[in-house]
């Protein structure tokens, strides 16, 4: 690129984000959805006392819960007789300096619970931690153990989720970025990274395999009811990405949806639909930034603090959205919080006995909304 083209494109960084900070219900904002409902500013909260970024919740076998990871590298569980959360498990053992909710310095140091899953038969905690990879706990909880922290010789960088086929004896898991770790979750958006990977974890062999290459910011990771198919969302895309591993289409590759936002994580209810937290929409320069890859990675040069590129990420407005997809990808519910009132950046939307659970990566609570 031309250095004129260099000082243009900082100029209008510049000028975004001029705008943004002083305006924030301003052109940038991401634009309304058809058919979308607003109601999800009627959840109720139950905050993380003492902790930040609940990411992902979870139900035990017996339906307790939900348990939720946290940016100190906690992983808590909520006993509902007691309206209170409890210490659970750990994914690190060095946790002197882990004393601060919120610390991105020391993520690598204290782990960062991400996505997390029972195996039913055993009642084992399966966790993606960003830093010390794919982890496992007893029922009883404590400190996790490792089961995958690296791949062909080379550590993981960016564990995010995973999903569990208990029938096969197998766990699939995304691995976000060969380049980027978990707090520069922004730059690696902006910057187009394409280095995401797709993985399966044979439990009997300890092998693991790597699925697909190439994904834009791999990230949210679910099993089809029937065993059929897996899905991980695409963040920097916008965009759910199907493998079939059964049936007469297995080892294929499709798009199984495109959504107006960049997905975090994917959970199936007991209907076999899926619910899908998004981050939030993209707003007129998120897409300027995904459509020329360079606009973004000049951008990342700028004299720009994490807040403020987030804040152009987004579109500058805090908002929260959640989107159900049927088992053939076609959109059939959109619930927004559409002023941030209530809810912002969802990550996670768990439907259980007629109620969303929903964790958000960067709140300090998570919300409950009634069905």
């Amino acid at each position: 690129m031309s250095r004129n083209l260099i000082v243009a494109a900082a100029a209008i960084g510049v000028a975004l984000l001029s705008i943004l900070l002083t305006n924030p219900y301003n052109i940038f904002a991401p634009p309304p959805l058809p058919s979308s409902l607003n109601l999800l500013h009627s959840s109720k909260l139950i905050p993380v006392t003492g902790a930040v970024g609940p990411e992902s919740l979870v139900f035990d076998p017996h339906g307790e819960g939900p348990y939720t990871g946290v940016a100190d590298g906690r992983i808590l569980k909520w006993h509902e007789d007691a309206r209170a959360w409890a210490d659970f498990a750990l994914t690190s053992s060095n946790r002197k300096e882990c004393i601060r909710p919120f610390a991105p310095e020391m993520e690598h140091v204290c782990g960062r619970p991400l996505g997390l899953r029972f195996e039913k038969k055993t009642g084992d905690l399966y966790i993606a931690d960003a830093y010390l990879g794919l982890q496992v706990v007893g029922s009883e909880g404590g400190l996790a153990t490792p089961v995958v922290s690296e791949v062909e010789g080379r550590t993981l960088r960016f564990t995010n989720d995973l999903d569990i086929d208990e029938e096969a004896d197998v766990i699939y898991f995304s691995d976000t970025s060969k380049n980027f770790q978990r707090r520069q979750f922004v730059a690696a958006v902006l910057s187009g990274d394409q280095t995401g990977r797709l993985l399966k974890y044979d439990k009997s062999t300890k092998k693991v395999t790597i699925l697909i290459e190439g994904l834009a910011f791999a990230n949210g990771v679910a099993l089809s009811k029937d065993g059929m198919f897996v899905l991980v969302a695409e963040t920097t895309t916008c965009q759910i990405t199907r493998l079939w591993v059964r049936g007469p289409n297995a080892g294929k590759i499709d798009i199984f949806a495109k959504l107006p936002g960049f997905p975090d994580n994917i959970r199936r209810n007991s209907r076999g639909e899926f619910w899908v937290g998004l981050h939030s929409k993209k707003g007129i320069f998120a897409k300027l930034a995904l459509w020329k890859p360079w606009i973004g990675k000049t951008v990342l040069k700028l004299p720009l603090s994490l807040q403020q590129l987030h804040s152009l990420l987004v579109g500058g407005k805090a908002h929260a959205i959640a989107i159900k997809l049927n088992e053939d990808g076609k959109v059939v519910e959109i619930l927004e919080d559409s002023e941030g009132k209530t809810l912002k950046f969802i990550s996670e939307v768990e439907e259980k006995d007629g109620k969303l659970w929903i964790g958000s990566v960067l709140m300090p609570f998570i919300g409950v909304y009634n069905l």
